[in-house]
C-alpha cells in the first residue's frame, strides 16, 4: 500500500527552485515540489508527500483528516501487534 503523507511547507529556498523544507509529523524533510511547481506555493501551505515528492496542495482540513486517519491506523497496528505478542 502506498501512502501520501501531509506535510506543511516551512521553507522555500531560492537556490533550489524544486526543493522545499517540509514538516511531516514534527520531523523536517526536504521534498521535491517540481510536480506542483505551477502552483503558487507559500510557507504554511499543506502538501501531500509521497516518496519525497509533493503530489498536490491540500487544505488544512484535508491534512488534519489525513493525519487523524494515519494516527488511527498506527494505533490499530500497535494493538494488533500487542495481541500477537501476548
Amino acid at each position: 500500500m502506498c501512502l501520501g503523507i501531509p506535510g506543511q511547507l516551512v521553507e522555500l529556498p531560492n537556490e533550489h527552485e524544486h526543493l522545499a523544507r517540509v514538516e511531516v509529523a514534527g520531523v523536517g524533510r526536504v521534498v521535491n515540489v517540481g510536480l506542483i511547481a505551477d502552483e503558487a506555493l507559500r510557507v504554511g501551505d499543506w502538501i501531500l508527500v509521497h516518496v519525497g515528492f509533493a503530489l498536490m496542495r491540500i487544505t488544512e482540513a484535508e491534512a488534519a483528516t489525513a493525519l487523524a486517519s494515519l494516527e488511527m491506523m498506527g494505533e490499530s497496528f500497535d494493538q494488533e501487534e500487542a495481541l500477537t505478542e501476548s
